[in-house]
C-alpha cells in the first residue's frame, strides 16, 4: 500500500482563495521590507569585517558561560560564543579591532591566551571591511543575477506572462526570507546567501511543474475557462508538490537537530524557504498568471497531440 499524503482525486478551488492569499503576501513582503529598514539585519563576519576563531577544549565540555566571562574583560567590543559540534567545541566571534593587521594579530594572540592551554585552535580567520563590503556587494549581485536568468528562461520555455508570474513569486520569496532573518536575527553570512539562492532553486522548480501542467490543460481543454483549467493543474500537482515539500523538510530536520548551530541558521532558512516556496507556488504564481489572457492555440505541427477539448 502506497502512501498517499494527498488524495488521487483532489478538486480544491485554490482561485477561490486567490486574493485574500495575494493579500497576505503582499503584506508580508511590505512587513519584510520594513523589518530590514528598521531593524536590519545581524549581518556576520562575512560581511562586516571581523576575527573568527574555532577552539575546542582538549580536557573535557567547554564552559561558554566563563569563558564569555573572560573574554568580556579584554575590552575587544562586541565577542559572540556560541557551541557547535560536539560539546567540546566553541566558537568565537570578535568584532574587526581598530588599527591595521597587528591589532587584529594583538587580539587573536590576547583571546588564544585567555583560553588557555586546555584549548586547541582549530581555526582562525580574519575579514577585513573591504573584503566584507566586496563579499555584500557580490552576494547581492548573485541573487540579483540568479533572478534575472530565471526569468529569461521561464520566458523562453513558456510565454512573457509565465515569466512575470514566476519572478513575483521568487521575489516574494527571496523577500520574506530576509524579513525572517531580520526579525529573529539569525546571522545573515555568505551561507544565507547559498540558502537563498537555494530556495530560488527550489521554488522555481515547483513552479515550473505547474506551469508545465498549465500548458498542457490549456493545449488539451480549449472550451474549458481559464480559472477552471489553472485549478485542474494545481490539483493534479499537488501530491508531487507536498510529497517532494514534506521528503525536503525531513531531511532539513535532521540537520536542525543534529547538524550543531554552525548549521542551524542554513537549514532554518531552507526549511521557510520551502514552506513558503510551496505557497508561492500555488498561491502566488498561478494566482498573478490568472490575471493575464493566457495562448491556447499552437499549430498543429507544434501539438499534433492537442484536442479541442475532452470534458
Amino acid at each position: 500500500m502506497r502512501l498517499k499524503l494527498v488524495p488521487s482525486e483532489t478538486s480544491i478551488n485554490f482561485l477561490r482563495l486567490r486574493m485574500p492569499a495575494l493579500g497576505l503576501s503582499g503584506a508580508l513582503v511590505a512587513a519584510s521590507i520594513a523589518l530590514f529598514a528598521i531593524i536590519g539585519l545581524n549581518l556576520g563576519i562575512d560581511f562586516r569585517g571581523g576575527i573568527l576563531l574555532e577552539a575546542r577544549n582538549t580536557e573535557g565540555p567547554a564552559d561558554i558561560g566563563g569563558l564569555r566571562s573572560d573574554l568580556g574583560q579584554l575590552g575587544l567590543g562586541d565577542i559572540n560564543l556560541q557551541g557547535f559540534g560536539t560539546e567540546t567545541d566553541v566558537l568565537v566571534r570578535v568584532q574587526r579591532q581598530d588599527g591595521d593587521e597587528a591589532a587584529q594579530i594583538a587580539a587573536i594572540e590576547a583571546i588564544t591566551a585567555t583560553l588557555g592551554k586546555g584549548y586547541e585552535i582549530r581555526r582562525t580567520e580574519f575579514v577585513g571591511p573591504t573584503v566584507g563590503a566586496e563579499l555584500a556587494e557580490k552576494g547581492i549581485l548573485a541573487v540579483v543575477c540568479a533572478l534575472l536568468a530565471i526569468m529569461v528562461y521561464i520566458w523562453f520555455r513558456f510565454e512573457w506572462q509565465f515569466s512575470i508570474a514566476a519572478i513575483m513569486a521568487l521575489a516574494h520569496d527571496v523577500l520574506s526570507t530576509i524579513g525572517l532573518f531580520a526579525l529573529t536575527g539569525f546571522e545573515f553570512n555568505l551561507a544565507t546567501v547559498a540558502a537563498i539562492l537555494t530556495i530560488a532553486g527550489y521554488s522555481i522548480n515547483d513552479t515550473v511543474v505547474v506551469f508545465d501542467r498549465v500548458r498542457e490543460n490549456l493545449r488539451r481543454y480549449k472550451s474549458y475557462e481559464q480559472p477552471a483549467i489553472l485549478n485542474m493543474s494545481l490539483n493534479e500537482t499537488l501530491s508531487r508538490t507536498v510529497m517532494t515539500s514534506v521528503t525536503t523538510l525531513l531531511a532539513l530536520l535532521a540537520i536542525v537537530l543534529f547538524g550543531g548551530a554552525v548549521l542551524r541558521d542554513f537549514a532554518l532558512a531552507m526549511m521557510w524557504g520551502v514552506l513558503i516556496g510551496t505557497y508561492s507556488s500555488v498561491f502566488v504564481a498561478v494566482g498573478m498568471l490568472a490575471f493575464f489572457d493566457l495562448k491556447r492555440h499552437l499549430d498543429e505541427d507544434d501539438d499534433p497531440g492537442a484536442v479541442k477539448d475532452e470534458g
